[in-house]
């Protein structure tokens, strides 16, 4: 009995190693499918090869991005590795048509800092 001990041991740790594995290499693909199935038009997104665009149309498995304005390329939805600041949802929308206090965009002065700071943040 003692010299199938070490075996059983060793076989359940590696079936522990495996089964935590197996989870956490789930959870990462529930995440990815979830970031892809989220993307809107007007996100900005960083692609598997390094490329940032901002999306401008989205299909079935596909998504366009503008890489410079003007220029429009199709890409496969797969090929986006991250969102890096997220498009317009309906909820944003919503809550901005509730607040009457929201400042209208015409209204912003183009030096404010916040603003300012959001570009070189996004081009960053």
């Amino acid at each position: 009995m003692d010299q199938l001990l070490l075996p059983i041991l060793m076989f359940a740790g590696l079936g522990g190693l495996m089964y935590f594995s197996m989870k956490k290499q789930k959870r990462v693909a529930a995440a990815t499918r979830q970031m892809h199935d989220s993307l809107v038009s007007g996100a900005r997104v960083l692609t598997t090869s390094g490329l940032h665009g901002t999306v401008t149309a989205v299909a079935d498995d596909t998504i366009e991005l503008e890489i410079a304005p003007g220029l429009r390329t199709i890409w496969v939805r797969a090929a986006v590795r991250e969102i890096i600041v997220p498009g317009p949802s309906e909820d944003f929308d919503l809550a901005i048509d509730a607040d009457p206090d929201v400042i209208d965009a015409g209204d912003r002065d183009p030096t404010d800092q916040n603003v300012t700071d959001r570009k070189f943040k996004d081009l960053n």
